[in-house]
């Protein structure tokens, strides 16, 4: 696992959804913290926005982003956890082509370093949809920090190798 120096850099183009009941762009801290690492690493933040704790509603902005041909990746950040308003994955599963189970179990075995048992309460997960990648991560500012750090940096930079989520982009619909 490493960067590869003599590679190009490939940005791509990634739309961010905050999934919250309470929050507005002035309280999205986990929004700004995922927002300011995607410029940081070189990538496109197409579009930023915030949607109530609504499965349809969540599936709406999905669908309009995958749709456009020019968004490569969305993030979500928040509603993936147990209550009955957390309902992310399950607008995931209106959405998607195919699963991508080894994101969520990553995501949770990082988390576990840090807030320890509690990890088991995320849903985090992530899917393929009609050719785009949608990344949900819980809505904390740890979480995100996880979710970025841990493995979006890496798995959406080109040049990391042995392999990356980038260099599948093209053959995502096929």
């Amino acid at each position: 696992m490493a960067i590869d120096p003599d590679l190009p850099f490939v940005p791509v183009t990634i739309a961010l959804l905050t999934v919250s009941d309470t929050r507005g762009p002035a309280e999205d801290t986990s929004g700004d913290i995922l927002a300011q690492r995607i410029e940081a690493a070189g990538h496109v933040l197409a579009t930023r926005e915030i949607s109530r704790d609504d499965a349809e509603e969540i599936a709406a902005h999905l669908h309009r982003w995958i749709d456009d041909e020019a968004i490569d990746v969305v993030i979500t950040t928040g509603g993936t956890g147990l209550t009955g308003r957390d309902v992310t994955p399950e607008a995931l599963d209106r959405i998607k082509s195919k699963d991508i189970p080894g994101f969520g179990e990553l995501f949770r075995w990082l988390s576990y370093r840090t807030i320890g048992t509690s990890t088991v309460q995320s849903r985090a997960c992530a899917v393929v949809a009609r050719g785009t990648y949608v990344f949900a991560l819980p809505g904390s500012n740890g979480a995100v920090k996880d979710g970025w750090d841990g493995i979006l940096a890496e798995q959406l930079d080109s040049r990391n190798r042995p392999c990356n989520f980038v260099q599948l982009i093209p053959r995502l619909r096929e």
